[in-house]
């Protein structure tokens, strides 16, 4: 049975101490309208939280100190001390400690995420290398939270208002990437950003890209088979039936040529083929969602820049699109869970935090900046032939 608290409690994990990730929490959300919108609950360490404040010399920023989510009210900032020790902390150092305990404040917050005490849960950076304990032997968060939130896969999924990337490969070396696709696992992805964007982003018939892993979408196996034998065979497998899937498209040419402001999501085959054009072209706008499971989270699209903590330089830009993100995604799943059970969960009045949303019976996915080009929908790319223009590909390549 899900929750209807009116006002959502927005659980937040401080990360590692030792970057930005305090920052952000006391210079976001002396922020009102989050306070307004939604309860925040910070798992992590209110000595941590002072120690930045002194650091920042911010004086308005206040929060109380809870033992469980229970005790939180609408409009104040509340913080869960779940972090046992904590000796120095040293903005911009490596520690083994701080490492420890952002996994301490990780682990108490995905088990308020799980037993419905939260409703979503917002991530900071940690340090992939100090984090890694006898309970942590993952490659990040998200491979961490597909296992103990029992989910039997996920996407990690970069999202704006403008832009939507998966990858099918997440955190692996690029070695053994080719090795990692196969038609099931591209299949699979494909269905969960499908599925994601239909409930979590109220769009009824997504359109999604998808590009292929070799330069120029493997030049019909003359520069790789796994493009024309691994994908194109899954977008063949998939767009007979109620997804919209097209491609492979080589990664290039499609986002050089603005072919990407067509779709409502595109999925790329490894990690830095998506991240970097998502990079280049929303900036410290974007947030990384990982869809698919049946709890909520969300995260700022950067790392804990060591070089920026306690300099009062970071930009806060994706850590407060990351609140509001969880805000709109569990309404938006919330009200489709509503829909197919026949009963409309009942959304506060005050909507007015919502991004505008395109009409579910629009022509054409969106442009950029939300802005919706006119209706031309690409056709499926030739089974036989490279599926882009020559004229769109760099000549250096040819």
């Amino acid at each position: 049975m899900q929750n209807t608290r009116r006002v959502l409690r927005i659980g937040i994990s401080i990360g590692d101490v030792n970057g930005i990730g305090p920052e952000l929490i006391i210079r976001g959300l002396r922020e009102s309208s989050i306070r307004e919108r939604c309860t925040p609950i910070i798992y992590g360490s209110p000595r941590a939280l002072n120690i930045y404040r002194k650091i920042l010399s911010i004086d308005k920023f206040s929060y109380n100190v809870i033992q469980e989510p229970s005790q939180a009210h609408p409009r104040k900032v509340y913080v869960i001390d779940c972090i046992r020790s904590l000796d120095r902390v040293d903005p911009g150092k490596p520690s083994m400690q701080t490492g420890q305990a952002a996994f301490e404040a990780l682990a108490a917050a995905v088990a308020d995420l799980k037993a419905g005490e939260i409703d979503a849960l917002v991530t900071l950076p940690i340090d992939k290398a100090t984090i890694q304990n006898r309970d942590f032997q993952f490659p990040g968060h998200t491979e961490y939270l597909t296992e103990k939130l029992e989910g039997t896969d996920s996407l990690m999924f970069m999202v704006h208002e403008s832009l939507k990337v998966g990858v099918v490969t997440g955190h692996i070396p690029l070695k053994d990437v080719s090795a990692a696709l196969t038609v099931d696992k591209i299949v699979r992805k494909i269905e969960l950003m499908s599925t994601s964007l239909r409930q979590d982003f109220n769009l009824e018939k997504p359109r999604i890209a998808v590009l292929g892993v070799n330069p120029h979408a493997g030049d019909n196996g003359l520069l790789g088979k796994e493009d024309r034998e691994k994908i194109q065979r899954a977008v063949q497998s998939v767009e007979k039936g109620k997804h919209f899937v097209f491609g492979p498209y080589p990664a290039d040419g499609f986002f050089g040529s603005g072919t990407w402001r067509r779709f409502d999501g595109v999925l790329a085959m490894y990690h830095d083929q998506g991240l970097i054009p998502f990079k280049l072209l929303v900036g410290f706008e974007g947030v990384n969602y990982t869809a698919g499971l049946p709890a909520i989270r969300t995260s700022p699209d950067h790392g804990l820049a060591y070089d920026l903590a306690g300099a009062g330089r970071a930009d806060i830009t994706s850590f407060i699109n990351a609140i509001y993100s969880a805000l709109e995604i569990t309404r938006n799943r919330r009200e489709s869970v509503a829909i197919e059970e026949n009963s409309l969960w009942q959304s506060p009045p005050d909507m007015s935090w919502k991004k505008d949303r395109r009409p579910r019976d629009r022509q054409g996915p969106p442009g950029p900046r939300g802005k919706t080009p006119p209706p031309t929908v690409p056709a499926p790319v030739p089974q036989v032939a490279v599926p882009v223009n020559k004229s769109e590909e760099s000549k250096e390549e040819e």
